[in-house]
């Protein structure tokens, strides 16, 4: 998914294992906004990255099973992955790390290389976010042994949350921040909207459905584009809890809006662990959704617009 405007001014950069880029509507506010991202990103990367052995989050992982305060966006963003948790029935858990360092993806994708002579381990289910022993209050956290957090499901869409609403409070410009397909917007949009195109890839070109985003937050999930072998078998990195193994691909893309890009990631993903099932679940939510199978046909609901001819995205 990308987004692009032509006023204003842009700009993108390597971030978080993707493509940060950032979008205002005056150029005059493009280097401060950029610092303000920059510096979200960072936090964020040392906060919550499971690739990074000084983040917060590994070392946090290597003390499961004692006492640790955690610092105040740790605990913004673990109370954003449970609350993701409880919302989707579990279907989204922070406590998946294991099984995702098991299918191979426990370095940045990029990073990775082909394992495919390398056998899938004995999958084992998620330890379940209610074992997670929580004090929003005081800070204080206890993982059960042996579980392994992975906050990639939320942190990212956090990061675009955070970003865009410091930015435009602090410009007074309308802004843009996409993550890797995470899409948040503060400020005043331009007029008509932010055109934003859809993907399977967020860095692919060419046609394809484009939206007018006006506020809030877009995000898309897939299993097309993080995917690899192992074992003789193709593994993406959206785990199913349940399993811990990679939910079986039954959506190509799944996009979702809502009024954060936490919320609509948080949707995304469940609907591509849930399956069949994600139809019924995303009408129960309310949200504009937009499901593309593996076959490349598309359903629209919640007040989804119908797909516009394709233009440069």
């Amino acid at each position: 998914m990308n987004g692009h405007h032509l006023p204003g001014a842009a700009t993108s950069f390597p971030a978080l294992g993707t493509t940060a880029t950032l979008l205002t509507t005056d150029h005059r506010t493009l280097t401060e906004a950029e610092r303000i991202l920059m510096d979200e990103l960072a936090a964020i990367d040392s906060t919550c990255s499971r690739f990074r052995p000084d983040s917060e989050l590994s070392r946090l992982n290597s003390a499961a099973g004692t006492a640790t305060t955690v610092s105040e966006l740790f605990a913004e963003a673990l109370n954003a992955a449970l609350r993701a948790a409880e919302l989707t029935g579990g279907a989204v858990d922070p406590t998946v790390g294991r099984a995702v360092r098991a299918l191979g993806y426990d370095r940045t994708f990029a990073s990775l290389r082909p394992q495919d002579a390398v056998p899938l381990p004995t999958a084992r289910p998620a330890t379940g976010w209610r074992a997670v022993d929580w004090e929003p209050g005081t800070r204080r956290l206890v993982l059960p042994r042996g579980t392994v957090l992975d906050l990639g499901a939320t942190a990212k869409a956090l990061a675009a949350d955070r970003a865009a609403r410091r930015i435009a409070e602090a410009v007074g410009a309308g802004v843009l921040v996409n993550l890797g397909g995470d899409l948040a917007t503060a400020g005043r949009a331009p007029h008509g909207g932010w055109r934003v195109g859809l993907a399977d890839d967020h860095a692919a070109t060419g046609p394809g459905p484009v939206v007018a985003v006006t506020s809030g937050a877009l995000a898309t999930s897939g299993v097309s584009v993080r995917a690899w072998r192992r074992g003789g078998q193709v593994v993406h990195h959206i785990v199913d809890p349940a399993t811990g193994r990679s939910t079986e691909a039954y959506w190509r893309t799944v996009t979702v809006a809502a009024d954060t890009c936490l919320d609509a990631n948080t949707a995304t993903t469940a609907a591509v662990v849930l399956g069949p099932a994600a139809q019924e679940w995303l009408e129960r939510t309310a949200l504009p959704a937009r499901l593309v199978r593996l076959d490349g046909t598309a359903i629209r609901i919640g007040g989804w617009p119908d797909d516009p001819a394709g233009g440069p995205r």
